[in-house]
């Protein structure tokens, strides 16, 4: 009982942080309705660029995560100008081609701005492990979590209160009608991309500090796809529920199937509870169907 106990709370605990990476693509989706196959190598660079603000520059801890946003921001509204700028009513394929071209080039980059600079960012937080109930729990891992759902929450609120928030609601129901009233699509696309960037540089660190970093960050920004297949691609509360049960069965894979199957099924069982999801609910948990009159 221990044992399934501790894997369901290492679940969560990783399930958080898998929200904040869906929380930032999904900021950009539901917006522009843009896939962004680029988003592990985002978190990758992210926490790279971090950790280059600290080892490289000696800008202490908050400088260098301070020096991640700037980074990101810039590179984030700096790729929608010069590029997604002139992309404006291309075909889906054109957008998701340029993000994946835009991850390639990341990588690339990555491996040679960031050679000789250590791939970690530590936190002032204890590594001693809590003992609960019998439960070891990782105080990095709870602090992380605590951080991951703050911004979840924080984002949550900006969408559904704040003016910004409002606007850019608007522009993901209608671009066309969002416009007429006089919303600045490209400067809210611009927010979005450099929102997607800070909540990269948050997402790769805490993710860093907890496991490691270098360029295993990517594989785990492969891991929203079903994460948001399963909750819903327009529903922050579907992403954080799908991170969690995405968190949650991974773990208990790995607990229980792995060593009787060899090792390797958690890393598919998200993709295999997707495709049952799409095939039964093509729409995600909580995700609204696209009701279109012809």
């Amino acid at each position: 009982m221990v044992f399934f106990m501790a894997l369901i709370v290492h679940g969560m605990l990783a399930g958080s942080i898998y929200a904040l990476i869906a929380l930032a693509f999904m900021v950009v989706y539901k917006a522009s309705r843009m896939i962004n196959f680029a988003l592990g190598e985002l978190v990758m660079f992210a926490a790279r660029l971090s950790a280059a603000g600290l080892h490289g520059l000696g800008l202490g801890l908050v400088g260098a995560i301070g020096f991640g946003c700037v980074g990101m921001v810039a590179l984030a509204m700096g790729f929608n100008r010069l590029v997604l700028h002139h992309l404006v009513g291309s075909p889906l394929i054109a957008l998701i081609m340029v993000t994946i071209g835009l991850g390639t080039l990341l990588s690339a980059s990555a491996f040679f701005l960031f050679q000789g600079i250590p791939a970690v960012l530590p936190l002032p937080i204890p590594r001693e492990p809590l003992a609960i109930q019998g439960v070891l729990l990782s105080v990095g891992e709870l602090v992380a979590a605590v951080i991951a759902l703050v911004c979840i929450a924080l984002v949550s609120w900006c969408f559904q209160h704040s003016r910004i928030g409002v606007a850019l609601r608007a522009v993901a129901d209608d671009q066309q009608a969002a416009m007429l009233v006089g919303i600045d699509l490209n400067r809210y696309f611009a927010m979005t991309w450099a929102l997607m960037g800070i909540l990269c540089v948050v997402a790769g660190t805490l993710w860093m500090f907890i496991s490691g970093g270098g360029f295993g960050l990517v594989l785990v920004g492969l891991k929203v796809f079903p994460i948001v297949i399963i909750g819903g691609l327009d529903s922050i509360p579907g992403t954080l529920l799908g991170a969690i049960f995405v968190g949650m069965l991974e773990s208990m894979a790995a607990g229980y199937l792995d060593p009787l199957l060899g090792g390797g099924f958690s890393t598919i069982a998200a993709y295999l509870v997707a495709l049952v999801v799409l095939f039964m609910r093509p729409y995600g948990l909580l995700g609204k169907p696209d009701i279109a009159r012809v």
